[in-house]
């Protein structure tokens, strides 16, 4: 797996780890089932703490794209694929919104007229 960091995002590099792991997913690098690398080493080829790396696969796991499995490390959650690839499509959507002045209050009513 591949991941890299953009140098000039303002965002938390955790939200940036978790993000890469996420694209990763949804274009198919990573398949349900598959072992991550460990911390350690993912942090020292993204050159950030091992910490933030843990900070962004616990964001990952609590949104259900990843498992953590004692002795058996951290592996993409079955149906990982089509959640990552929504959660940044919504991510895409909030970010477009919040460009055009509406909060999310507001995007969530206009999702709710939707139905």
């Amino acid at each position: 797996m591949l991941l890299r960091l953009d140098t000039t995002d303002s965002r938390p590099l955790h939200e940036q780890v978790a993000g890469a792991i996420r694209r990763a997913i949804a274009e198919g690098e990573c398949a349900p089932g598959d072992r991550l690398p460990p911390a350690r080493d993912l942090s020292q080829a993204l050159g950030v703490n091992a910490n933030t790396v843990l900070r962004g696969l616990r964001a990952l796991r609590d949104e259900g794209v990843l498992e953590f499995r004692r002795g058996r490390g951290v592996t993409v959650a079955e149906g990982a694929d089509r959640r990552a690839e929504l959660l940044v499509r919504a991510r895409r959507l909030v970010a477009d919104a919040a460009r055009l002045g509406y909060s999310k209050s507001d995007l969530i009513d206009l999702i709710r007229g939707l139905s």
